[in-house]
Formats: C-alpha cells, sequence, structure tokens
C-alpha cells in the first residue's frame, strides 16, 4: 500500500528521540515503521568515490560543510498512523520534515518472503532506493517499507496477485 513516509533530521544528542517520540504518543499518534541513520559514513564514501571520477558536483569545503552537519544530525525515516496530524505537530514543533511516497508492504515472517517481493519488484524494472523494516514474531509479520523508483508503478505491481 501507497503510505507517506515522513523525514526529518534530529540532533544527534541525547534525548531528541524521546522528545520526537514524546511528541507523537502525547497525540496518541503511533509510530508504524522507524529508521534511524547517521550519514557521515556515506558522506565520506561519496566524496572519496566523487574525488576519484573527478565527478564532484560541489566543492571539497561543500563536501566537509556536509560532512560536519552529518555529524551533527541524523536522519530519521518514519511512517505513522496519522500523517496529517504527525505533520501538524511538527510544524508547531518547529522540525522541519519532508514527505516522501513509499510502499508499506505486510509480508509473513518466514525466509524468503522479502526475497520474492525484492525480485517482484526488481522484475517489474523498478529500481529501490532504500528499504527498512520492522518485524513482529508473536504474529508472524513483518512490516518491511520500500522506496521505488517509480511509486506508481511499484503500487501497480503490488495490486497483481
Amino acid at each position: 500500500m501507497v503510505r507517506t513516509e515522513i523525514t526529518l533530521f534530529l540532533k544527534n544528542v541525547p534525548g531528541e528521540l524521546a522528545r520526537l517520540t514524546e511528541l507523537f504518543s502525547q497525540r496518541g499518534i503511533n509510530i508504524d515503521a522507524i529508521t534511524i541513520q547517521d550519514a557521515t559514513s556515506y558522506v565520506e564514501e561519496l566524496f572519496k568515490a566523487r574525488g576519484k571520477t573527478l565527478k564532484r558536483h560541489a566543492t571539497a569545503a561543500s563536501y566537509g560543510m556536509i560532512q560536519k552537519d552529518s555529524e551533527d544530525f541524523a536522519l530519521v525515516r518514519l511512517l505513522t498512523n496519522n500523517t496529517d496530524l504527525s505533520l501538524d505537530l511538527l510544524t508547531e514543533a518547529n522540525i522541519l520534515y519532508d514527505i516522501t511516497p513509499v510502499m508499506a508492504v505486510e509480508l509473513d515472517n518466514q525466509p524468503g518472503t522479502l526475497a520474492a517481493t525484492a525480485r517482484k519488484i526488481g522484475d517489474a524494472g523498478i529500481n529501490i532506493h532504500y528499504v527498512y523494516g520492522s518485524v513482529s514474531p508473536s504474529e508472524g509479520k513483518t512490516l518491511f517499507v520500500f522506496c521505488p523508483e517509480d511509486i506508481e508503478l511499484a503500487a501497480q505491481v503490488f495490486k497483481q496477485k
């Protein structure tokens, strides 16, 4: 199913995740899926790769500034059960965010289901930019969030049996 993912940056300091999640919980908003990552190593590798190919899109100083910022902030991607209210709360709290359409797919929690899903997307010629998931062993289900290159085509793929 197509869902709206919220992307934001949090300061990389103790207590920030608690502040964000308390903001949602105080208004009865559930976080259905979340991933948090530090972009420092990604920026370092990007800078090295671009330096080797001489295809840098920014100056060395710009990459240095990006690397410094990536140490100070964490990239958070999440799905909530009430996107509209979540966005209102983030706006009220002066937290900058962006939204992206993604595919949220509930899968059986057993070997091969993620592989079969990735194969289905790949066979349709759709590139996956990133994926993250959560597992609920007690229910035997998983929720995986896919960010496909073509959301409309991906939605059609999942409508097919």
